[in-house]
């Protein structure tokens, strides 16, 4: 049976001034799948992502989710959609407590669903935020200040808080920056269990996490796909290994 498109770009561009960061990139992801956005330093992977979550607008092209054309829509009208993106640079609350910042995106979620703004029952509120750090494996510190937990613990918080959105599509940016090697195992197990209920597109420099997770992987290099294929075909890839792997 053929794959069920969830997302597509057609011709997505972004210019900075003189600089084209994104140049006409056609993109299609398949529910469902896991897939990875590689590419050098410099190739383009946060904005393009960027502009499939609507922080920034294109000057030329499309988006399209669930067969809908999404590319003037702003961001909360995406992630009210499904989509869902964690930051490079994390984005929780740091005064408020772990459980605080995850009910926040639960609180968000639901009052959308429910056309209830404000009016979501608390206990509901706190249960999904509290099955979202569970997922993470941030439970025991759901009582901690968001801005004391290490680095690597924030990213988690953040991942948390896309969970507690339950999205169609999750973006996870560079999600193992700061881990220690036995988080980003146990973050490995995640991805994977997350992919049985959301499609994921994993922005990734750690090449053993990406050639382990990816279903399939895209290449971007100067704003541009440079190639697309399962990890083997990648690896086989010359111009990606001239281009980025060190072939």
């Amino acid at each position: 049976m053929a794959a069920v498109t969830l997302l597509s770009t057609r011709g997505l561009t972004r210019r900075f001034g003189g600089l084209t960061a994104v140049d006409a990139v056609d993109f299609d992801l398949a529910q469902g799948e896991i897939r990875a956005l590689i590419g050098p330093n410099g190739a383009g992977k946060t904005t393009f992502v960027s502009l499939l979550s609507g922080r920034i607008a294109p000057d030329a092209g499309t988006v399209t989710f669930l067969g809908r054309d999404i590319t003037t829509e702003p961001a909360h009208r995406r992630v009210a959609a499904g989509i869902a993106y964690t930051f490079q640079i994390t984005s929780i609350y740091p005064r408020l407590t772990v459980l605080e910042n995850a009910a926040l995106a639960a609180q968000s979620a639901l009052s959308r669903k429910n056309g209830l703004l404000g009016r979501v029952p608390e206990a509901t509120v706190t249960a999904r935020a509290g099955a979202a750090l569970a997922r993470v494996g941030l439970s025991e510190r759901a009582a901690t200040p968001a801005g004391a937990l290490s680095y690597g613990h924030q990213r988690l918080l953040e991942v948390a808080m896309g969970l507690a959105l339950e999205p169609r599509l999750l973006i996870l940016d560079e999600p193992t920056q700061g881990l220690a090697d036995g988080e980003i195992e146990a973050f490995c197990v995640l991805v994977r269990e997350i992919a049985r209920d959301a499609t994921v597109l994993l922005i990734e420099h750690n090449m053993p996490v990406v050639m382990r997770l990816a279903d399939r992987i895209t290449v971007l290099d100067g704003g541009r796909v440079l190639a697309s294929g399962t990890p083997a075909e990648i690896r086989a890839d010359a111009a990606v290994q001239a281009a980025y792997l060190g072939g």
